[in-house]
């Protein structure tokens, strides 16, 4: 069975080794040559890396990333069963992507969209198919990550809900059924608690303080700033607004030190400063 995915970014080219390394045969399809060249390396060098500790073999190696294939044109989802769409979170970029999708993909191609939390039932309306697409929201790192989230559009039938369902069985993945509102269900959970942390931030809390809190006092592998510096602050900003616009509750209203800091360039490891400081290597400074 062939999947296709759509954008080579760290989750898109993350989501296409879990369906290679699951046997499929897989494009990863991005329109920016540079992305493709950088997704390509890095799944080079992370299989060089599970060779040298002996985790998997030079020739299973090969046998993986010779079904893992990358392409620069949206005509190679031709003969894909499974379109996943990994694009940024905008959504007149993802129903861009979903009609250009559709026009090209078979007629039985089910359409899928990673979106962390954008109506499916809007991305789906771009398409002459909305029977056919759904949300599966996978989550960084995806070859790691063992939940899949599972959300269906007003649209969406059994057919194609149980056949993802299916799929997401065969790449390790436990499902979840989200319902179709903003954040679904881990995020709406998990970013105003991220949002909280920065709160008291802002009100003079340190947050190595704020982070041990929640670390030690509820068990959490990852402090909420921790984990808002590795997602990136720009990211759970964004993913705020989005639940703040989405519900129109003042319980989501984003913290103002989220908004100056994304001003300044402090969006986490990525950028070397966040809530803490971080060196080349993306390693924590003390």
């Amino acid at each position: 069975m062939k999947v296709a995915v759509v954008g080579a970014g760290l989750m898109g080219s993350g989501i296409a080794q879990t369906f290679a390394q699951a046997g499929y045969e897989v494009v990863n399809i991005d329109t920016f040559a540079s992305a493709l060249e950088k997704a390509k390396a890095n799944v080079d060098k992370l299989f060089d890396k599970k060779v040298a500790k002996g985790k998997i073999t030079e020739e299973q190696k090969k046998e993986i990333l010779g079904r893992l294939n990358y392409s620069g044109t949206i005509e190679d989802v031709k003969g894909a069963e499974l379109v996943v769409e990994a694009v940024p979170e905008k959504i007149d970029l993802k129903k861009t992507i979903f009609a250009a999708i559709d026009e090209q993909a078979d007629p039985d191609t089910i359409i899928v969209s990673n979106t962390s939390g954008l109506s499916i039932s809007e991305i789906a309306s771009a398409t002459k198919r909305s029977n056919k697409v759904m949300g599966a929201h996978f989550f960084y790192p995806a070859p790691v990550m063992k939940l899949l989230e599972l959300i269906r559009g007003i649209d969406t039938d059994d057919a194609t809900y149980n056949k993802v369902k299916e799929i997401a069985g065969t790449i390790g993945k436990t499902t979840v059924d989200a319902p179709e509102l903003p954040g679904f269900m881990v995020n709406r959970i998990l970013v105003p608690m991220q949002n909280e942390a920065a709160f008291m931030v802002m009100e003079g809390c340190d947050p190595t303080d704020v982070d041990n809190a929640m670390k030690l006092g509820c068990n959490f592998p990852m402090g909420p700033l921790e984990l808002t510096d590795f997602v990136g602050v720009d990211i759970m900003l964004g993913t705020m607004k989005g639940l703040y616009s989405g519900f129109c509750d003042s319980k989501y209203r984003p913290c103002p030190l989220l908004e100056n800091m994304v001003k300044a360039g402090h969006l986490g490891k990525k950028s070397g400063q966040g809530f803490y400081k971080y060196d080349e290597n993306g390693n924590k400074i003390d």
